[in-house]
Protein backbone atom coordinates (compact mmCIF):
# COMPACT_ATOMS: atom_id res chain seq x y z
CA UNK A 1 0.00 0.00 0.00
CA UNK A 2 1.15 3.37 -1.15
CA UNK A 3 2.18 5.88 1.78
CA UNK A 4 1.12 9.40 1.79
CA UNK A 5 3.31 11.78 4.19
CA UNK A 6 0.87 14.62 5.20
CA UNK A 7 3.17 17.17 6.25
CA UNK A 8 1.42 19.97 6.85
CA UNK A 9 -2.37 20.83 8.02
CA UNK A 10 -4.36 19.82 5.95
CA UNK A 11 -8.11 19.64 5.41
CA UNK A 12 -10.02 16.27 6.65
CA UNK A 13 -11.50 16.09 3.62
CA UNK A 14 -8.48 15.42 1.72
CA UNK A 15 -7.32 13.21 4.28
CA UNK A 16 -10.47 11.06 3.77
CA UNK A 17 -10.09 11.05 0.35
CA UNK A 18 -6.68 9.30 0.86
CA UNK A 19 -7.70 6.60 2.81
CA UNK A 20 -10.89 5.98 0.16
CA UNK A 21 -8.28 5.26 -2.51
CA UNK A 22 -6.58 2.61 -0.01
CA UNK A 23 -3.44 4.55 0.41
CA UNK A 24 -1.64 5.05 4.23
CA UNK A 25 -1.89 8.02 5.28
CA UNK A 26 1.27 9.48 8.00
CA UNK A 27 -0.24 12.65 9.22
CA UNK A 28 2.59 14.77 10.69
CA UNK A 29 1.19 18.19 10.43
CA UNK A 30 3.98 19.58 12.71
CA UNK A 31 6.75 17.78 10.90
CA UNK A 32 8.28 20.93 10.49
CA UNK A 33 9.00 21.89 13.47
CA UNK A 34 11.16 18.67 14.19
CA UNK A 35 14.58 17.72 14.06
CA UNK A 36 15.91 17.08 10.76
CA UNK A 37 16.85 14.00 10.95
CA UNK A 38 13.28 12.81 11.81
CA UNK A 39 12.21 15.19 9.10
CA UNK A 40 14.13 13.38 6.10
CA UNK A 41 13.31 9.64 7.79
CA UNK A 42 9.57 10.72 7.26
CA UNK A 43 10.07 11.59 3.76
CA UNK A 44 12.18 8.43 3.02
CA UNK A 45 9.24 6.65 4.32
CA UNK A 46 7.03 7.92 1.72
CA UNK A 47 5.74 7.38 -1.67
CA UNK A 48 4.62 10.75 -1.93
CA UNK A 49 4.19 14.55 0.65
CA UNK A 50 1.66 17.44 0.65
CA UNK A 51 2.48 20.19 2.49
CA UNK A 52 1.08 23.61 2.57
CA UNK A 53 3.78 26.31 3.14
CA UNK A 54 5.17 25.71 6.37
CA UNK A 55 7.41 22.83 5.70
CA UNK A 56 10.95 23.69 3.90
CA UNK A 57 11.68 20.76 1.64
CA UNK A 58 15.30 21.86 1.36
CA UNK A 59 18.21 20.04 -1.03
CA UNK A 60 19.34 18.74 2.40
CA UNK A 61 16.25 17.42 3.47
CA UNK A 62 15.66 16.22 0.00
CA UNK A 63 19.39 14.37 -0.88
CA UNK A 64 18.49 11.24 -0.20
CA UNK A 65 14.71 10.70 -0.58
CA UNK A 66 14.18 7.32 -0.40
CA UNK A 67 11.08 5.72 -1.98
CA UNK A 68 9.68 9.53 -1.98
CA UNK A 69 8.12 9.96 -5.91
CA UNK A 70 6.16 12.85 -5.42
CA UNK A 71 5.15 16.42 -3.72
CA UNK A 72 1.64 17.76 -4.13
CA UNK A 73 1.46 21.55 -2.52
CA UNK A 74 -1.83 22.54 -1.56
CA UNK A 75 -1.67 25.85 -2.69
CA UNK A 76 -0.12 27.67 -5.63
CA UNK A 77 2.93 29.25 -4.40
CA UNK A 78 5.59 26.56 -4.01
CA UNK A 79 9.20 28.23 -2.97
CA UNK A 80 9.09 26.06 0.27
CA UNK A 81 10.26 22.88 -1.97
CA UNK A 82 13.63 23.62 -4.08
CA UNK A 83 12.60 22.53 -7.62
CA UNK A 84 16.23 21.85 -8.88
CA UNK A 85 17.16 19.34 -6.00
CA UNK A 86 13.28 17.48 -6.48
CA UNK A 87 14.07 17.40 -10.43
CA UNK A 88 17.24 15.94 -9.75
CA UNK A 89 16.04 12.67 -7.58
CA UNK A 90 13.08 12.43 -9.94
CA UNK A 91 10.51 13.66 -7.61
CA UNK A 92 7.64 14.92 -9.21
CA UNK A 93 6.38 18.20 -7.41
CA UNK A 94 2.51 19.35 -8.45
CA UNK A 95 0.08 22.74 -7.43
CA UNK A 96 -2.93 23.16 -6.83
CA UNK A 97 -3.51 26.91 -9.02
CA UNK A 98 -7.46 26.66 -9.00
CA UNK A 99 -8.07 25.80 -5.28
CA UNK A 100 -8.57 29.50 -4.01
CA UNK A 101 -9.63 30.79 -7.12
CA UNK A 102 -13.35 31.78 -6.07
CA UNK A 103 -12.13 33.25 -2.50
CA UNK A 104 -9.52 35.51 -3.45
CA UNK A 105 -11.92 37.07 -6.25
CA UNK A 106 -14.20 37.55 -3.58
CA UNK A 107 -11.57 39.28 -1.46
CA UNK A 108 -10.55 41.47 -4.19
CA UNK A 109 -14.33 42.49 -4.61
CA UNK A 110 -14.91 42.67 -0.19
CA UNK A 111 -11.83 45.48 -0.77
CA UNK A 112 -13.00 46.98 -3.40
CA UNK A 113 -16.51 47.50 -1.51
CA UNK A 114 -14.95 48.55 1.74
CA UNK A 115 -12.92 51.04 -0.12
CA UNK A 116 -15.75 52.35 -2.24
CA UNK A 117 -18.14 52.76 0.72
CA UNK A 118 -15.41 53.43 3.39
CA UNK A 119 -16.65 50.81 5.62
CA UNK A 120 -13.56 49.77 8.29
CA UNK A 121 -12.91 53.50 8.93
CA UNK A 122 -16.50 53.91 9.47
CA UNK A 123 -16.63 50.82 11.44
CA UNK A 124 -13.71 51.99 13.70
CA UNK A 125 -15.19 55.07 14.64
CA UNK A 126 -18.63 54.01 15.44
CA UNK A 127 -17.21 51.39 17.97
CA UNK A 128 -15.11 54.31 19.31
CA UNK A 129 -18.37 56.08 20.23
CA UNK A 130 -18.85 57.99 17.42
CA UNK A 131 -21.22 58.94 14.59
CA UNK A 132 -20.36 60.87 11.93
CA UNK A 133 -22.29 60.06 8.44
CA UNK A 134 -21.24 63.40 6.74
CA UNK A 135 -17.70 62.09 7.19
CA UNK A 136 -17.93 58.22 5.49
CA UNK A 137 -20.13 59.40 1.81
CA UNK A 138 -18.69 56.84 0.02
CA UNK A 139 -19.11 55.97 -4.05
CA UNK A 140 -21.18 54.14 -6.21
CA UNK A 141 -19.02 51.27 -7.77
CA UNK A 142 -21.65 50.61 -10.52
CA UNK A 143 -20.99 52.57 -13.62
CA UNK A 144 -17.42 52.78 -12.87
CA UNK A 145 -14.51 51.76 -14.92
CA UNK A 146 -11.88 48.79 -12.92
CA UNK A 147 -8.80 47.91 -14.66
CA UNK A 148 -7.72 44.54 -14.38
CA UNK A 149 -4.29 43.64 -15.19
CA UNK A 150 -3.52 40.26 -15.29
CA UNK A 151 -7.14 38.18 -16.39
CA UNK A 152 -6.11 34.35 -15.55
CA UNK A 153 -7.96 32.28 -13.09
CA UNK A 154 -8.60 35.14 -10.50
CA UNK A 155 -8.73 38.34 -12.77
CA UNK A 156 -11.13 36.53 -14.75
CA UNK A 157 -13.31 35.72 -11.47
CA UNK A 158 -12.65 39.17 -10.57
CA UNK A 159 -13.57 40.66 -13.70
CA UNK A 160 -16.71 38.57 -14.30
CA UNK A 161 -17.86 39.74 -10.97
CA UNK A 162 -17.39 43.23 -11.00
CA UNK A 163 -19.58 42.95 -14.74
CA UNK A 164 -22.66 42.06 -11.75
CA UNK A 165 -22.04 45.43 -10.16
CA UNK A 166 -22.10 46.85 -13.51
CA UNK A 167 -18.62 47.90 -13.67
CA UNK A 168 -16.92 48.45 -17.11
CA UNK A 169 -14.14 46.43 -17.38
CA UNK A 170 -11.06 47.38 -19.21
CA UNK A 171 -8.26 44.34 -19.43
CA UNK A 172 -4.17 44.44 -19.54
CA UNK A 173 -3.00 41.27 -20.70
CA UNK A 174 -0.81 40.58 -23.69
CA UNK A 175 -2.24 36.91 -23.71
CA UNK A 176 -6.21 38.69 -24.20
CA UNK A 177 -6.97 39.32 -27.85
CA UNK A 178 -9.54 42.07 -28.51
CA UNK A 179 -11.90 40.01 -30.18
CA UNK A 180 -11.59 37.78 -27.18
CA UNK A 181 -12.26 40.54 -24.82
CA UNK A 182 -15.21 41.90 -26.83
CA UNK A 183 -16.58 38.19 -26.57
CA UNK A 184 -16.46 38.51 -22.79
CA UNK A 185 -17.68 42.00 -22.75
CA UNK A 186 -14.54 43.72 -21.51
CA UNK A 187 -12.99 46.37 -23.08
CA UNK A 188 -8.84 46.35 -23.45
CA UNK A 189 -5.60 48.64 -22.95
CA UNK A 190 -2.33 47.51 -25.21
CA UNK A 191 0.18 49.49 -22.01
CA UNK A 192 -0.59 50.46 -18.38
CA UNK A 193 -0.07 54.10 -19.90
CA UNK A 194 -3.09 53.43 -22.18
CA UNK A 195 -4.71 51.85 -19.30
CA UNK A 196 -4.18 53.90 -16.03
CA UNK A 197 -5.99 57.11 -16.67
CA UNK A 198 -8.97 55.92 -17.48
CA UNK A 199 -9.54 53.44 -14.15
CA UNK A 200 -11.44 54.22 -11.22
CA UNK A 201 -10.13 51.05 -9.73
CA UNK A 202 -7.38 49.02 -10.66
CA UNK A 203 -6.59 45.69 -9.66
CA UNK A 204 -3.21 43.57 -10.24
CA UNK A 205 -3.34 39.87 -10.81
CA UNK A 206 -0.01 39.02 -12.15
CA UNK A 207 2.85 36.62 -10.79
CA UNK A 208 5.90 38.96 -8.80
CA UNK A 209 8.72 38.99 -11.23
CA UNK A 210 11.44 40.90 -12.16
CA UNK A 211 9.42 42.63 -14.55
CA UNK A 212 6.63 42.90 -12.65
CA UNK A 213 7.88 43.80 -9.46
CA UNK A 214 7.17 47.65 -8.37
CA UNK A 215 5.03 47.83 -11.72
CA UNK A 216 2.82 50.14 -10.14
CA UNK A 217 5.22 53.00 -8.78
CA UNK A 218 5.22 56.68 -7.93
CA UNK A 219 5.20 57.40 -11.76
CA UNK A 220 2.08 55.02 -12.84
CA UNK A 221 0.26 56.23 -9.32
CA UNK A 222 0.86 59.58 -10.54
CA UNK A 223 -0.77 59.08 -14.20
CA UNK A 224 -4.54 57.56 -12.15
CA UNK A 225 -7.15 59.77 -10.99
CA UNK A 226 -7.35 61.58 -8.24
CA UNK A 227 -10.43 59.66 -7.31
CA UNK A 228 -9.11 55.94 -8.24
CA UNK A 229 -8.21 52.95 -5.96
CA UNK A 230 -5.93 50.41 -6.05
CA UNK A 231 -6.26 46.34 -4.85
CA UNK A 232 -3.61 43.92 -4.62
CA UNK A 233 -4.72 40.66 -3.68
CA UNK A 234 -1.74 38.99 -5.99
CA UNK A 235 1.74 39.04 -4.60
CA UNK A 236 3.44 42.10 -2.09
CA UNK A 237 5.60 43.81 -4.35
CA UNK A 238 3.84 44.61 -7.32
CA UNK A 239 3.00 47.91 -6.30
CA UNK A 240 5.41 49.74 -4.68
CA UNK A 241 4.05 50.30 -1.02
CA UNK A 242 6.66 53.57 -0.36
CA UNK A 243 5.91 55.12 -3.47
CA UNK A 244 1.26 53.63 -2.39
CA UNK A 245 1.99 55.30 0.89
CA UNK A 246 3.22 59.03 -0.48
CA UNK A 247 0.47 59.07 -2.76
CA UNK A 248 -2.45 58.49 -0.31
CA UNK A 249 -0.74 61.13 2.04
CA UNK A 250 0.08 63.56 -0.62
CA UNK A 251 -4.20 63.15 -1.96
CA UNK A 252 -2.86 61.54 -5.55
CA UNK A 253 -5.40 58.90 -5.03
CA UNK A 254 -8.06 58.21 -3.23
CA UNK A 255 -7.41 54.80 -1.33
CA UNK A 256 -6.07 51.66 -1.48
CA UNK A 257 -6.77 47.98 -0.35
CA UNK A 258 -4.09 45.52 0.21
CA UNK A 259 -3.39 41.81 0.97
CA UNK A 260 -0.12 41.09 0.47
CA UNK A 261 2.93 42.46 1.38
CA UNK A 262 6.74 42.74 0.14
CA UNK A 263 7.60 41.44 4.03
CA UNK A 264 5.10 39.33 5.84
CA UNK A 265 4.19 39.03 8.56
CA UNK A 266 4.22 42.99 7.97
CA UNK A 267 6.36 45.46 9.64
CA UNK A 268 5.56 47.62 11.92
CA UNK A 269 7.47 50.42 9.72
CA UNK A 270 5.48 49.42 6.57
CA UNK A 271 4.70 52.54 5.39
CA UNK A 272 1.20 51.58 4.43
CA UNK A 273 0.48 50.78 8.27
CA UNK A 274 0.03 54.42 8.93
CA UNK A 275 -1.54 55.64 5.15
CA UNK A 276 -4.95 57.19 5.21
CA UNK A 277 -7.85 55.59 3.41
CA UNK A 278 -5.64 52.60 2.95
CA UNK A 279 -7.88 48.94 4.29
CA UNK A 280 -5.01 46.12 5.40
CA UNK A 281 -5.79 42.62 5.72
CA UNK A 282 -3.14 39.76 6.65
CA UNK A 283 -3.02 37.82 3.32
CA UNK A 284 -6.38 36.48 3.69
CA UNK A 285 -7.42 35.85 0.13
CA UNK A 286 -6.63 32.45 0.14
CA UNK A 287 -8.42 32.42 3.73
CA UNK A 288 -11.90 30.71 3.49
CA UNK A 289 -13.41 27.26 4.49
CA UNK A 290 -13.89 25.94 0.83
CA UNK A 291 -10.72 27.45 -0.29
CA UNK A 292 -9.03 25.56 2.26
CA UNK A 293 -10.98 22.59 1.65
CA UNK A 294 -10.82 22.67 -2.13
CA UNK A 295 -6.90 22.76 -2.01
CA UNK A 296 -6.67 20.33 0.24
CA UNK A 297 -8.90 17.69 -1.73
CA UNK A 298 -7.48 18.70 -5.21
CA UNK A 299 -3.44 17.93 -4.01
CA UNK A 300 -4.93 14.90 -2.38
CA UNK A 301 -6.84 13.74 -5.93
CA UNK A 302 -3.13 14.85 -7.33
CA UNK A 303 -1.46 12.33 -5.28
CA UNK A 304 -4.02 9.56 -5.92
CA UNK A 305 -3.99 9.65 -9.04
CA UNK A 306 -0.11 9.81 -9.72
CA UNK A 307 0.44 6.92 -7.40
CA UNK A 308 -2.28 4.60 -8.55
CA UNK A 309 -2.77 5.74 -12.00
CA UNK A 310 0.49 7.24 -12.92
CA UNK A 311 -1.01 10.34 -13.93
CA UNK A 312 0.94 13.88 -13.42
CA UNK A 313 -1.37 17.11 -13.60
CA UNK A 314 -0.37 20.17 -12.12
CA UNK A 315 3.49 19.76 -12.73
CA UNK A 316 5.38 22.36 -12.12
CA UNK A 317 9.20 20.86 -12.26
CA UNK A 318 9.38 18.38 -14.78
CA UNK A 319 7.40 16.24 -17.61
CA UNK A 320 6.26 13.23 -18.24
CA UNK A 321 8.50 12.41 -21.12
CA UNK A 322 10.96 9.63 -21.86
CA UNK A 323 14.26 10.34 -20.49
CA UNK A 324 16.04 9.09 -23.80
CA UNK A 325 14.45 10.59 -25.81
CA UNK A 326 14.58 14.52 -23.50
CA UNK A 327 18.34 13.35 -23.63
CA UNK A 328 18.74 13.31 -27.53
CA UNK A 329 17.14 16.70 -27.87
CA UNK A 330 18.25 18.25 -24.81
CA UNK A 331 20.28 21.12 -26.21
CA UNK A 332 17.69 22.38 -28.88
CA UNK A 333 15.22 21.89 -25.90
CA UNK A 334 16.86 24.67 -24.39
CA UNK A 335 17.04 27.10 -27.86
CA UNK A 336 13.52 26.46 -28.20
CA UNK A 337 12.72 27.57 -25.02
CA UNK A 338 14.58 30.62 -25.52
CA UNK A 339 13.44 31.60 -28.52
CA UNK A 340 9.41 31.36 -27.00
CA UNK A 341 10.81 33.92 -24.25
CA UNK A 342 12.29 36.06 -26.30
CA UNK A 343 9.23 36.23 -28.86
CA UNK A 344 7.10 36.42 -25.40
CA UNK A 345 9.02 39.71 -24.99
CA UNK A 346 9.64 41.37 -28.63
CA UNK A 347 5.93 40.87 -29.38
CA UNK A 348 3.44 43.71 -29.63
CA UNK A 349 0.08 42.78 -28.87
CA UNK A 350 -2.05 39.13 -27.59
CA UNK A 351 -0.60 36.12 -29.26
CA UNK A 352 -2.66 34.63 -31.25
CA UNK A 353 -0.86 31.80 -32.60
CA UNK A 354 2.96 30.42 -33.00
CA UNK A 355 3.95 28.51 -35.86
CA UNK A 356 7.11 26.71 -35.89
CA UNK A 357 9.45 25.06 -38.57
CA UNK A 358 11.92 22.48 -37.86
CA UNK A 359 14.87 22.36 -40.76
CA UNK A 360 17.10 20.17 -41.87
CA UNK A 361 18.51 17.62 -39.06
CA UNK A 362 15.99 18.99 -36.64
CA UNK A 363 12.78 17.45 -38.62
CA UNK A 364 13.81 13.89 -37.96
CA UNK A 365 13.92 14.80 -34.02
CA UNK A 366 11.02 14.15 -31.65
CA UNK A 367 10.06 17.63 -32.43
CA UNK A 368 6.35 17.07 -29.69
CA UNK A 369 9.29 18.29 -26.78
CA UNK A 370 10.42 21.27 -28.62
CA UNK A 371 7.39 22.55 -29.35
CA UNK A 372 6.44 22.53 -25.66
CA UNK A 373 9.62 24.28 -24.81
CA UNK A 374 9.15 26.51 -26.97
CA UNK A 375 5.41 26.58 -25.49
CA UNK A 376 6.39 27.15 -22.33
CA UNK A 377 8.90 29.83 -23.00
CA UNK A 378 6.08 31.88 -24.36
CA UNK A 379 4.32 31.40 -21.62
CA UNK A 380 6.30 31.44 -18.33
CA UNK A 381 7.34 34.92 -19.07
CA UNK A 382 3.61 35.99 -18.15
CA UNK A 383 1.98 33.27 -15.74
CA UNK A 384 2.45 32.83 -11.97
CA UNK A 385 1.74 29.27 -12.66
CA UNK A 386 4.43 26.78 -13.76
CA UNK A 387 4.36 25.93 -16.85
CA UNK A 388 6.80 23.08 -18.42
CA UNK A 389 6.51 20.42 -21.17
CA UNK A 390 3.84 19.31 -19.47
CA UNK A 391 1.42 21.65 -19.56
CA UNK A 392 2.37 24.34 -22.08
CA UNK A 393 0.28 23.33 -24.84
CA UNK A 394 -2.85 22.70 -22.32
CA UNK A 395 -2.29 26.50 -21.21
CA UNK A 396 -1.92 27.84 -24.33
CA UNK A 397 -5.22 26.40 -25.80
CA UNK A 398 -6.74 27.73 -22.72
CA UNK A 399 -5.84 31.19 -23.75
CA UNK A 400 -6.84 30.96 -27.07
CA UNK A 401 -3.25 30.66 -28.34
CA UNK A 402 -2.77 28.22 -31.45
CA UNK A 403 0.49 25.91 -31.54
CA UNK A 404 1.18 24.64 -34.82
CA UNK A 405 4.43 22.77 -36.60
CA UNK A 406 5.83 21.30 -39.67
CA UNK A 407 8.93 19.93 -40.82
CA UNK A 408 11.50 20.27 -43.91
CA UNK A 409 14.01 17.89 -43.85
CA UNK A 410 15.79 20.38 -46.67
CA UNK A 411 19.14 21.99 -44.92
CA UNK A 412 19.42 24.85 -45.57
CA UNK A 413 22.52 27.82 -44.51
CA UNK A 414 22.49 25.34 -41.04
CA UNK A 415 22.31 21.76 -40.71
CA UNK A 416 19.18 21.96 -38.01
CA UNK A 417 17.23 25.04 -37.79
CA UNK A 418 14.26 25.92 -35.47
CA UNK A 419 12.42 28.72 -37.17
CA UNK A 420 9.71 30.53 -34.89
CA UNK A 421 6.70 32.84 -36.07
CA UNK A 422 4.65 34.82 -34.11
CA UNK A 423 1.31 36.25 -34.43
CA UNK A 424 0.22 38.69 -32.60
CA UNK A 425 -3.66 41.62 -32.65
CA UNK A 426 -0.41 43.95 -34.53
CA UNK A 427 1.60 41.59 -36.82
CA UNK A 428 4.14 38.74 -37.20
CA UNK A 429 7.57 38.17 -35.51
CA UNK A 430 9.82 35.87 -36.44
CA UNK A 431 12.78 34.55 -35.24
CA UNK A 432 15.41 31.44 -36.22
CA UNK A 433 17.58 29.90 -33.81
CA UNK A 434 20.10 26.39 -34.12
CA UNK A 435 23.36 25.11 -32.36
CA UNK A 436 26.97 26.24 -33.11
CA UNK A 437 28.96 22.82 -32.14
CA UNK A 438 26.00 21.17 -30.85
CA UNK A 439 26.03 23.05 -27.50
CA UNK A 440 26.10 26.90 -28.25
CA UNK A 441 22.49 28.57 -28.91
CA UNK A 442 22.27 31.60 -30.97
CA UNK A 443 20.21 33.67 -32.53
CA UNK A 444 20.14 33.82 -36.26
CA UNK A 445 17.45 35.65 -37.45
CA UNK A 446 14.88 38.39 -35.76
CA UNK A 447 12.32 39.93 -38.27
CA UNK A 448 14.12 39.97 -41.50
CA UNK A 449 17.28 41.08 -40.13
CA UNK A 450 19.96 37.52 -40.59
CA UNK A 451 22.57 37.60 -37.38
CA UNK A 452 24.59 35.70 -35.06
CA UNK A 453 23.12 36.36 -31.72
CA UNK A 454 23.57 35.23 -28.09
CA UNK A 455 20.34 34.31 -26.60
CA UNK A 456 21.36 34.52 -23.11
CA UNK A 457 20.95 37.40 -20.23
CA UNK A 458 20.15 40.67 -20.82
CA UNK A 459 19.48 41.89 -24.40
CA UNK A 460 18.93 45.36 -25.92
CA UNK A 461 17.13 44.97 -28.85
CA UNK A 462 16.90 47.91 -31.43
CA UNK A 463 15.91 48.55 -35.02
CA UNK A 464 17.69 51.52 -36.62
CA UNK A 465 18.79 53.91 -39.81
CA UNK A 466 22.08 52.27 -40.63
CA UNK A 467 23.92 55.21 -40.65
CA UNK A 468 27.83 56.18 -39.57
CA UNK A 469 28.49 56.64 -35.36
CA UNK A 470 24.97 55.36 -34.44
CA UNK A 471 26.72 52.07 -32.68
CA UNK A 472 29.12 54.10 -31.42
CA UNK A 473 26.37 56.73 -29.93
CA UNK A 474 24.98 53.81 -27.80
CA UNK A 475 28.22 52.75 -26.77
CA UNK A 476 29.01 55.93 -25.32
CA UNK A 477 25.85 56.08 -23.99
CA UNK A 478 26.48 53.10 -22.02
CA UNK A 479 29.65 54.17 -20.99
CA UNK A 480 28.23 56.92 -19.49
CA UNK A 481 26.27 54.97 -17.18
CA UNK A 482 28.37 52.32 -16.15
CA UNK A 483 26.42 49.41 -18.47
CA UNK A 484 29.39 47.13 -20.05
CA UNK A 485 28.60 45.42 -23.42
CA UNK A 486 29.52 41.99 -23.38
CA UNK A 487 28.58 41.11 -27.22
CA UNK A 488 27.34 43.07 -30.06
CA UNK A 489 25.65 41.69 -33.39
CA UNK A 490 24.27 43.71 -36.29
CA UNK A 491 21.99 42.70 -38.83
CA UNK A 492 21.02 44.75 -41.86
CA UNK A 493 19.42 43.63 -45.81
CA UNK A 494 20.92 46.63 -47.71
CA UNK A 495 23.36 49.14 -46.82
CA UNK A 496 21.68 52.47 -45.18
CA UNK A 497 18.54 50.94 -44.77
CA UNK A 498 16.72 49.24 -41.87
CA UNK A 499 18.92 47.39 -39.49
CA UNK A 500 18.93 45.82 -36.17
CA UNK A 501 21.58 45.77 -33.51
CA UNK A 502 21.09 43.40 -30.40
CA UNK A 503 23.68 43.80 -27.19
CA UNK A 504 24.55 41.85 -24.41
CA UNK A 505 24.78 43.88 -21.46
CA UNK A 506 25.97 42.62 -17.95
CA UNK A 507 23.29 44.45 -16.08
CA UNK A 508 20.00 46.03 -16.44
CA UNK A 509 20.40 49.28 -18.13
CA UNK A 510 18.83 52.44 -15.97
CA UNK A 511 16.01 54.02 -17.42
CA UNK A 512 17.75 57.09 -17.97
CA UNK A 513 20.18 55.26 -20.38
CA UNK A 514 17.33 53.20 -22.51
CA UNK A 515 15.76 57.42 -22.84
CA UNK A 516 19.05 58.74 -24.00
CA UNK A 517 19.12 55.90 -26.47
CA UNK A 518 15.56 55.93 -27.80
CA UNK A 519 16.08 60.35 -28.31
CA UNK A 520 18.77 59.07 -31.32
CA UNK A 521 16.45 60.32 -34.57
CA UNK A 522 17.42 57.15 -35.99
CA UNK A 523 16.76 54.88 -33.57
CA UNK A 524 12.95 53.39 -34.38
CA UNK A 525 12.03 51.01 -31.63
CA UNK A 526 13.76 49.69 -28.20
CA UNK A 527 13.46 46.45 -26.22
CA UNK A 528 14.87 44.82 -23.18
CA UNK A 529 14.82 41.23 -23.27
CA UNK A 530 16.01 39.33 -19.70
CA UNK A 531 16.58 36.13 -20.45
CA UNK A 532 18.28 33.05 -18.38
CA UNK A 533 21.92 33.17 -18.09
CA UNK A 534 24.20 30.83 -20.91
CA UNK A 535 24.00 27.52 -19.74
CA UNK A 536 21.01 28.01 -16.94
CA UNK A 537 17.95 25.12 -17.61
CA UNK A 538 14.79 25.46 -15.88
CA UNK A 539 13.52 23.11 -13.36
CA UNK A 540 11.72 20.69 -15.52
CA UNK A 541 14.70 20.19 -17.65
CA UNK A 542 17.68 20.16 -15.21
Amino acid sequence: MPRVLIADKLESAGIDLLKAAGLEVDNQPNLHKEPKDKQIAALQSADAAICRSQPKFTAELLENPGKLRAIARAGVGVDNIDLAAATRKGIVVMNTPGGNTVSAAEHTVALLLALARRVPAADAVMKAGGWDRNKFVGTEVAGKTLGVVGLGRIGGEVARRARGLDMKIVVLDPFVTAARATELGYATAASLDELLPKVDFLTVHVPLSAETKSLIGPRELGMMKKTARVLNVARGGIIDEQALADALAAGTIAGAGIDVFSVEPIAADNPLVKAPNCVLTPHLGASTVEAQENVAVEAAQLIADYLLKGQVANAVNMAAVNPTELAEVRPFVDLARRLGLLHAQVAQGAIRRATLTYKGDLAGKKTRLLTAAFTAGLLEYRLSQGVNLVNAEVLARERGIEITESSNPKRGDFAALLHAEVETEQGTTVAAGTLFGDQYVRLVQLGPFRMEGYLDGVLLVFTHRDVPGLIGFVGTIFGDHKVNIAQMTVGRQTAGGEAIGILNLDNQPPEAALNAVKAHPHISNLTVVTLPPAGELPAWLG
